[in-house]
C-alpha cells in the first residue's frame, strides 16, 4: 500500500477560520482562537496520522496591512516561508466572502505552487444557494488544485478535504511517531495560553501591542512550575493589563492556569509579571529574543 506524507500550509488573510481548522483536523487545541485578526504569530504545527498517510499542518499568520511594524513584516516573512516551503497550501477562504485582502493573501502564494481552495464556515452561509456562483468566482481567481468548502466548526466536508490532500502529498514514510500531535513544547503553549487570555480580555489595539515570555518552566513532580512575563510598550498599556489592585492579571492568569492544566493533565502554578519594553514590535532584537527573527 502507497504511503503518502508531507507538508499542508494553511494560508489567507486574518480571520478566515485557518486556527479553528487545524484545531478540529488534529483534534485538539494547538492553535490560539479568537474572533479578532491576527491571532497567530508563530508557524504552528499539527501532526494527523492516519492509515497511509501522514498530515503535517502549517499554520500561518494572517497579514492585516494597517500593521507595518518590524514584527508584522517578521510575520510576512513566516507567510512567505510556509508557502513557498509546503508540498501543498490550503487557501483558506470564508464562503462566500472574497476581498482584496483574500486577494493580496492568494498572490503571496509562489507561482507554481500547489494550491488546494477552502471555502470555510458554511455553518454560517445565510443561503446555500450562494455557495455555488462563490466557487465559480473563487475558481476564476487561481489554477487550483481543487476547491473544497468545510465548516471547521461543525467538521462538516473534513473528511472530503482530508481526502483531496492525501492525492496531492508526495509519497513517503511517516515523518513523525504516530501518537504525536505536534512539533512544538509545553513552554510554547505556556505563553500561547496566556496570550489567548489578552486577546479574550483586553480591548481592540492592546493585545496586538502585547507579548509573552516565558522566563522559568520547570517540572517538579506532577506540578508544573511557570514563571511569565507579559510585555507592553508604555506604562499606561502596564496599568490597563494589571487592572484595578491588579484584578485583571489575576483573573487572566488564573483562566490560562486552567487551560493548562487541562492541556497537560496536571497541576500547574503560573506566576506573571508585566513589563515595559518600548517598541518592542520594531526592536529587531527583541523580536529575536521571542523567536520571530
Amino acid at each position: 500500500m502507497t504511503h503518502r506524507c508531507g507538508t499542508v500550509a494553511m494560508v489567507g488573510r486574518p480571520n478566515t477560520g485557518k486556527s479553528s481548522l487545524l484545531n478540529r483536523l488534529v483534534g485538539e487545541k494547538l492553535s490560539i482562537v479568537s474572533a479578532r485578526p491576527q491571532t497567530t504569530r508563530h508557524l504552528v504545527t499539527g501532526i494527523l496520522t492516519r492509515p497511509g498517510c501522514q498530515y503535517i499542518f502549517i499554520d500561518a499568520p494572517g497579514n492585516p496591512p494597517r500593521l507595518k511594524s518590524v514584527l508584522h513584516k517578521a510575520l510576512n516573512r513566516r507567510v512567505a516561508q510556509a508557502a513557498s516551503q509546503a508540498d501543498v497550501v490550503l487557501f483558506v477562504v470564508e464562503a462566500p466572502r472574497f476581498g482584496a485582502e483574500d486577494q493580496a493573501a492568494l498572490e503571496r502564494i509562489p507561482a507554481g505552487q500547489k494550491v488546494i481552495a477552502v471555502a470555510n464556515k458554511l455553518d454560517l452561509l445565510k443561503r446555500s444557494a450562494d455557495l455555488i456562483p462563490f466557487l465559480e468566482r473563487l475558481s476564476r481567481t487561481r489554477d487550483f488544485a481543487a476547491l473544497v468548502p468545510v465548516s471547521a466548526r461543525t467538521g462538516r466536508n473534513l473528511p472530503e478535504l482530508l481526502r483531496v490532500i492525501a492525492e496531492a502529498l508526495p509519497e513517503g514514510a511517516a515523518a513523525y511517531p504516530e501518537d504525536q500531535l505536534t512539533d512544538r513544547d509545553e513552554r510554547f503553549f505556556a505563553a500561547e495560553a496566556l496570550r489567548e487570555m489578552l486577546f479574550e480580555t483586553l480591548g481592540e489595539e492592546l493585545p496586538y501591542r502585547c507579548e509573552v515570555m516565558i522566563d522559568s518552566f520547570k517540572e517538579e513532580g506532577r506540578l508544573r512550575r511557570i514563571e511569565a512575563t507579559i510585555l507592553v510598550e508604555r506604562d499606561s498599556q502596564k496599568g490597563i493589563v494589571l487592572g484595578s489592585g491588579g484584578a485583571r492579571l489575576k483573573q487572566m492568569a488564573s483562566a490560562a492556569r486552567k487551560d493548562l492544566e487541562r492541556l497537560y493533565q496536571g497541576k500547574v502554578y503560573l506566576g506573571v509579571w508585566v513589563k515595559v519594553r518600548r517598541a518592542w514590535t520594531d526592536d529587531a532584537r527583541v523580536l529575536r529574543q521571542l523567536g520571530y527573527e
